[in-house]
């Protein structure tokens, strides 16, 4: 699947053309809602959810403002429990950092558990041009490995697949009895457990990574965290450097909100953390963590830094009526949903995803579910405004927005025009007083009509009521 931000307009047709994936989004869409509104009631029994998200938004503000001193002491105690820590400046760097110690210690297959930022510099696709075989361990990951497409859902990554479509795809791949979800889980695990077994090295990302413990901490429900950070004899944490939390005492306030505001769960059902190497706990003979910046250093020095609080929950998306009418693949981009329409133009430049930040229909929710209290709304209009000021229109635009300018300036010009444009609407929309189809206008058509008033303008209504 080859999709890229700048072809936004593009695949929102195909999007909104493949009624399989409109039925998809709408089956899973009110379970992501329902189940967050449970769980937050279920707290605010015995505490208060909203002084819990005020408390994950001051750490956060924290982690940020301090980001470069926390890191420093992320890798002095990571180092210190004999771990390698590692930096990546960018993209290129991160991967030519993995591919380096896949050589260095002969890895052939790899085992990755779910990491966004191995998503978003594309590891997957580098470590095989270096004959390492990456096999992703999640199982909706593993689902659409199988099918060589990219998550759509940055908790969900197959949520756009119906069980048939699963069942379809996973036959290729392993054995099973049947095509219910039991037993196609039965023959993912089977087949996915002697890729552990066999793996020379694990790849995972971190939800957090813990400055006064150097140590890097992941969520999961399958358990296959667990497995890729503990079984190969190499591990390699890959994390933006975003991920930084200060203290230990965080965890709890950071992972109330965050499976709660994911999942709609209490606590997910596996919590691993990994601190340090060599002879540790986990008893991977070599330890590695690779900080990804690939954008975040130049993010902090915007005035959209606040995105860098995300903590990668997905609520936003859950509630995007846009996300839910088109799905993630039409974003074309790593990170979808309201924090991709900030975050993708923040990392990969406005001029690379133009239309991403007018992507929502500015309702709000995704600020009101926001656990850390994102003003994401917000982040769009600065991006709005920074492509004005960058004037990053485009040739027809301009001119049109010329046009306006011009004849809203003077009245004496604005009335005649008006009044010829109101008619010539009238005559073209015929006795339906509805416009189908305008040559110069085709994508704003192409998903809507245009219904024509009487032909009157507000100018000559206002002097015929004599007002």
């Amino acid at each position: 699947m080859n999709t890229k931000p700048l072809y936004f307009h593009r695949q929102i047709a195909d999007a909104l053309n493949n009624d399989k994936l409109r039925a998809s989004l709408a089956a899973v869409r009110d379970n992501f809602i329902s189940h967050r509104a449970d769980a937050i009631t279920a707290y605010n029994q015995h505490g208060d959810f909203e002084q819990l998200r005020e408390q994950g938004r001051q750490i956060r503000d924290e982690s940020v403002r301090d980001m470069p001193d926390l890191l420093r002491t992320f890798q002095q105690n990571a180092q210190r429990a004999g771990a390698t820590v590692l930096w990546a400046k960018d993209s290129a760097a991160a991967c030519r950092l993995c591919a380096d110690i896949a050589s260095r210690h002969d890895v052939k297959l790899a085992v990755k558990s779910k990491s966004m930022a191995s998503e978003e510099i594309e590891l997957n696709d580098a470590l095989s041009e270096c004959g390492v075989e990456v096999v992703e361990t999640d199982l909706g990951e593993f689902i659409i490995q199988q099918n060589n497409e990219k998550p759509s859902h940055i908790i969900a990554p197959a949520m756009h697949k119906r069980r048939a479509e699963v069942a379809t795809i996973l036959s290729k791949t392993i054995s099973t009895k049947g095509d219910d979800a039991e037993s196609l889980t039965r023959g993912a695990r089977q087949y996915l457990r002697k890729k552990f077994l066999q793996a020379d090295m694990g790849i995972s990302g971190a939800n957090f990574l813990i400055a006064d413990t150097g140590s890097a901490l992941i969520v999961t429900n399958e358990g296959n965290g667990r497995m890729t950070t503990t079984l190969p004899r190499v591990h390699i944490t890959l994390a933006g450097i975003d991920k930084i939390i200060p203290r230990w005492r965080d965890i709890p306030t950071m992972l109330g909100l965050l499976t709660r505001s994911a999942t709609g769960q209490r606590l997910s059902n596996y919590v691993s953390i990994s601190t340090g190497g060599g002879q540790n706990a986990d008893g991977n003979q070599h330890a590695y963590i690779i900080l990804l910046d690939n954008g975040r250093s130049r993010l902090r020095q915007s005035d959209c830094r606040d995105m860098l609080r995300c903590i990668r929950c997905g609520a936003c998306m859950n509630h995007c009526p846009v996300y839910h009418t088109i799905g993630g693949h039409a974003y074309g981009a790593t990170y979808m949903g309201p924090m991709g329409q900030v975050l993708t133009p923040a990392l990969q430049g406005l001029e690379n995803a133009p239309d991403l930040p007018h992507a929502a229909t500015m309702c709000g929710a995704c600020e009101v579910v926001c656990p850390v209290k994102i003003p994401l709304p917000s982040l769009m209009r600065r991006l709005r405004r920074q492509q004005v000021r960058q004037q990053q229109r485009s040739y027809r635009e301009k001119i049109l927005m010329g046009i306006w300018f011009f004849t809203a300036r003077h009245p004496l010009v604005y009335a005649p025009v008006a009044s010829v444009i109101t008619r010539f609407l009238m005559i073209i929309g015929g006795q339906q007083k509805r416009i189908h189809h305008l040559p110069f206008l085709n994508s704003w058509f192409g998903e809507r009509d245009l219904t024509i008033s009487s032909g009157k303008t507000f100018r000559s209504m206002h002097k015929e009521l004599g007002l």
